[in-house]
């Protein structure tokens, strides 16, 4: 049986198999289109033993890396809103001010340090509010590794911020 063929054969369950990994119907659709894709340029390579038990495994590793980058993201997302909530009578005295100055500095030395690509998806996603969809086409890359890039550089800016 051809790659597209067992592919195809397979969709649905393979789609429900992701969908009750993610949690997500369009999630699934993603992790089904990069798994095709990781799963027909192994299979185009060589032969495969099993190849649905192969393919099975590329979904499952892709559905579950998904939903981690997610559920972190979520959490870093939670920590920006609770900060975003104050009001003017939480305005910071002048010592916070010169502290949050300082952090400033750092974050923008932090994202110097940044390999280009990171540092674009990360400013297109934080300060420009594009979705990794977006990134992933402006930078050429899969959504997957956009997100990947933007949770790299936001790493990268906490660590920095914490070792100062």
């Amino acid at each position: 049986m051809g790659i597209v063929a067992l592919f195809t054969a397979h969709r649905d369950e393979l789609l429900a198999y992701a969908s009750g990994i993610v949690g997500d119907h369009a999630d699934a659709e993603d992790v089904l289109q990069e798994a095709f894709l990781r799963f027909d340029a192994v299979a185009s390579a060589r032969p495969l033993d099993e190849p649905l038990g192969y393919l099975y495994r590329i979904v499952r590793n892709l559905a579950v890396d998904g939903r981690r980058r997610k559920t972190r993201e979520g959490r870093l997302i939670l920590a920006d809103t609770a900060q975003a909530e104050e009001t003017p009578e939480d305005r910071p005295s002048p010592e916070a001010e010169a502290v949050g100055r300082d952090e400033l500095r750092v974050l923008r030395d932090a994202m110097a340090e940044l390999p280009e690509r990171t540092r674009i998806a990360l400013e297109m996603h934080r300060f420009g509010g594009s979705p990794l969809k977006d990134i992933a086409a402006f930078l050429d890359v899969s959504i997957g590794t956009a997100h990947g890039l933007v949770i790299s550089g936001l790493e990268h800016c906490r660590a920095r911020l914490c070792r100062r």
